[in-house]
């Protein structure tokens, strides 16, 4: 009789607590896969402010401030290919160009590999390279567009899953004519600097 009873006892329990270990074990899964969900996005979009120097040009001895626009598609956490835009119409302080009072403008179109990785809480870091084109406009130069190329490396710090902000800098070689006006292609390799800083998009 007690042996009938302490069976009817564990049973009674263990039906009690079943309901328990299947949500102890559903739940982990849950919280799994929400967390796998928001680092799943393929594409990021990037606006930001941006600044270049001027080395394409001769006696160039200020910068530009503009705009750059980017797009990114992702194959996995880490690797990427980036599609880069960028234009920069406004001098940071007056044109001291030799013999000359244009204020140029620059437009560059640039595609490379992304390889990004996590740094640090909610930071990570990436390297990218780029080839492409840029065009120099607003200024006596002949040719005035030229096949560009270079690196760049940046950090993005996570606000939500879909929001960032976003801080790089990329080194980017051109080869324009320095002395103007001059036709045909220039054997100068000139460096240019730029800096940009903004949001990132993830969808």
């Amino acid at each position: 009789m007690k042996r009938t009873s302490s069976f009817s006892i564990l049973a009674m329990l263990a039906a009690a607590l079943l309901p328990l270990a299947a949500f102890s074990q559903v739940a982990p899964d849950h919280k799994a896969t929400s967390a796998e969900g928001a680092d799943t996005y393929k594409y990021d979009a990037y606006l930001g402010v941006g600044y270049t120097s001027l080395n394409m040009i001769n006696g160039s001895r200020y910068g530009e401030i503009g705009a750059e626009l980017a797009v990114t598609r992702y194959w996995g956490k880490h690797l990427g290919l980036v599609a880069d835009g960028a234009t920069y119409v406004h001098p940071v302080s007056s044109p001291e160009v030799v013999g000359l009072t244009q204020t140029p403008t620059v437009d560059t179109v640039l595609f490379g590999p992304v390889f990004e990785a996590k740094f640090f809480g909610k930071t990570s870091i990436f390297v990218r390279g780029l080839l492409g084109g840029e065009h120099v406009g607003g200024f006596n130069q002949t040719p005035n567009i030229s096949l560009a190329g270079g690196a760049g490396a940046g950090m993005d710090y996570k606000l939500s899953n879909r929001l960032l902000l976003r801080a790089a800098g990329d080194d980017i070689a051109s080869s324009f004519t320095l002395i103007n006006p001059q036709t045909g292609y220039s054997p100068n390799r000139t460096r240019s600097s730029r800096a940009t800083f903004g949001i990132v998009y993830k969808f």
